[in-house]
């Protein structure tokens, strides 16, 4: 049975296990991150739909501490992200909300930004991890294909409902406070639309619509926002009660009440050609841990990191990420 041993290893491709391997790679640390899916990136991810592209799950992010306008600071000069506006309009008299914080997007696609953080790791996409046990002063990490993986510390960054799924396969003995902690963390789900368009749509400048309260929360034209200029494909979220509530829906029925909600913004011109669903089940953080992580006790070396982890969403992710590599050894 083939087993690699490595300083650390990271139990999701997401911001927060990506982040968190180049922070400990670069202060020497040999590190190995195992993605179930395909490719890297989590809820950072951008498709492709015929010809055009669309970001499907984050939209945007703000910076709003002084850590992460440093991280975006880079990203700025990678070129890989750009300012798309300082706030959305939400469908009433008063115009776009503008808080002072630039709304920053991907200039390819959210995904993008995720290769380029993946660029020097040493990822493996496609290994889905069945158990997490402590093996001595380490950790033994299993995975679907047989092979095995141990390290001397671990972080874990999946929703923390899927972490404590891995502990369990691997009988690890959190302690009844670490385990009551995480088991507080809650997640609301999101219901996503992509729709591709023949002839234009009419949202405002510069090409976006935020209503929490509103049943679709978010409609977004790809085009207008610069990730897809060769087709118009709009993304379309459902906020968090009725994405709860629409769980059980058939996607043909989902399909139709995004087709109405987007009527009003359509052009004359406009047909829709096809719908695509995408079901988020962790998407939104609704109950968080206090601290950006949370390094467990008793144990060897075990952090837990994510965006449910004192968030916001992206910023909050990232700063896990940092704060899990400073926990196990950075």
């Amino acid at each position: 049975m083939e087993s690699q041993d490595v300083d650390i290893l990271v139990v999701g491709a997401g911001l927060a296990g990506l982040v968190a391997g180049r922070r400990l790679r670069k202060h020497g640390r040999t590190v190995i991150i195992l993605e179930a899916a395909p490719e890297v990136g989590g809820r950072m991810r951008t498709v492709a739909l015929d010809n055009g592209r669309a970001d499907v799950g984050a939209q945007f992010f703000t910076a709003r501490t002084a850590v992460f306008q440093k991280v975006v600071a880079e990203w700025l000069a990678e070129g890989l992200i750009f300012a798309w506006s300082q706030g959305w309009w939400d469908g009433s008299a008063e115009g776009v909300a503008n808080d002072g914080f630039p709304r920053y997007a991907a200039v390819a696609g959210m995904t993008a930004v995720m290769h380029y953080l993946a660029q020097p790791l040493t990822v493996y996409t496609g290994a889905a991890v069945l158990s997490v046990t402590a093996a001595g002063a380490g950790w033994q990490v299993t995975a679907a294909d047989g092979r095995l993986y141990h390290s001397r510390a671990l972080i874990l960054t999946p929703p923390v409902p899927q972490s404590l799924t891995l502990l369990a396969a691997g009988d690890v003995p959190l302690t009844a406070v670490d385990r009551a902690a995480l088991e507080r963390i809650q997640y609301a789900p999101c219901l996503t639309g992509l729709v591709w368009l023949a002839g234009g749509v009419n949202l405002p400048e510069p090409g976006a619509l935020q209503r929490p309260s509103h049943p679709i929360s978010w409609i977004a034209d790809n085009r207008q926002k610069g990730i897809s200029p060769e087709a118009t494909i709009i993304t379309m979220h459902v906020n968090p009660v009725n994405s709860q509530l629409w769980w059980p829906t058939p996607d043909g029925e989902l399909k139709g009440r995004l087709r109405e909600e987007l009527r009003p913004y359509l052009a004359a011109n406009a047909r829709i050609r096809q719908i695509k669903i995408y079901r988020w089940p962790f998407a939104l953080p609704i109950t968080l841990h206090p601290e950006r992580t949370l390094l467990a006790a008793g144990l060897p070396p075990l952090a837990f990191a994510g965006d449910a982890f004192n968030g916001p969403r992206v910023e909050g992710a990232v700063l896990s990420g940092l704060a899990a590599a400073l926990a196990v050894g950075n």
